[in-house]
């Protein structure tokens, strides 16, 4: 079975997108659409902007979205997905890309998430690490010894896995996981707990403007971060999505429940190759490649 996976913060680049731009009227139109939405010129920060204006969560999530949503509306009929997934904000372009959402609604949700993640960054002195060569299952008892906020926010594939929370408490946490054995516990330069339940007062805001928008059937089944198993009912669907900012991304368990239900070719939608890497660590023996729109 073909499965499409999405890419999520962190995969944006000086560039990206200009090329659909030039090549595809179809695409051309949705930039455009898409700089009237959100009220200023996306385009011109994706395609010349600076890595430092990119990287601005306001900028980054719409950017990374409108490259996946815009490349899979080009595929036409070549993209049949029969499963498709998506690495955090990446799960609002499954969605789009599954005809869950319409481009406008995703679009002015992702933009929404965004501007509410900010905030909640700016509310607290918060961040993220990066562990690498524990189990899963060591990392969270460690993470339940610290004081203060401090959980798994990130299981990216066997033996990575993100940690989210408090300054203090993500710093004593690199700490202690180093003295287990950790090959590495890795501050992100991030400005923020995603993930964590200083998310709060983001997921409260998203809450409210995700019961407003109208979701359909998606065409197959959506893998969602909260979840790790096929869904396609609305009602469940905004449930786990508003449950994802502050619950954790299950990717590996998402892409291990994929393979059980017969996912043996993935393909990833988007700028970047980091969906193909993780999967490569996830389990060898499916293919995993990029959307190829030659």
């Amino acid at each position: 079975m073909k499965a499409y996976v999405f890419p999520g913060q962190g995969a944006q680049f000086t560039g990206m997108g200009l090329d659909l731009y030039e090549k595809f009227p179809q695409a051309q139109e949705l930039f455009e659409k898409a700089n009237d939405i959100l009220g200023f010129s996306i385009t011109d920060i994706m395609f010349e902007g600076s890595a430092e204006a990119l990287k601005q969560t306001k900028v980054t999530q719409p950017a990374i979205f409108l490259h996946s949503v815009i490349l899979a509306k080009i595929l036409g009929d070549n993209f049949k997905p029969e499963m498709v997934a998506g690495h955090s904000l990446g799960e609002f372009s499954a969605l789009v890309a599954s005809n869950a959402l319409t481009f406008e609604d995703g679009l002015q949700l992702v933009a929404k998430r965004a501007t509410a993640m900010q905030k909640a960054c700016e509310k607290q002195s918060s961040t993220m690490a990066a562990v690498l060569g524990l189990e899963d299952e060591v990392v969270e008892e460690i993470c339940e010894t610290i004081d203060g906020v401090v959980v798994a926010a990130n299981y990216n594939c066997p033996g990575q896995l993100v940690i989210s929370g408090e300054v203090d408490a993500i710093n004593a946490a690199c700490e202690a996981l180093k003295a287990k054995g950790a090959k590495r516990a890795l501050v992100l330069p991030v400005g923020g707990a995603f993930h964590s339940p200083l998310m709060e007062p983001a997921r409260e805001e998203l809450a409210k403007a995700i019961e407003e928008t109208t979701f359909n059937t998606p065409i197959c089944p959506v893998y969602q971060n909260v979840a790790a198993k096929a869904i396609t009912d609305p009602i469940e669907i905004k449930q786990n999505l508003i449950a994802q900012l502050t619950g954790a991304v299950r990717w590996t368990q998402s892409v291990q429940q994929m393979i059980t239900d017969g996912g043996t070719e993935f393909i990833e939608v988007g700028p970047g190759k980091v969906l193909q890497g993780l999967m490569r660590k996830i389990d060898r023996s499916v293919t995993a490649s990029a959307a190829n729109i030659e």
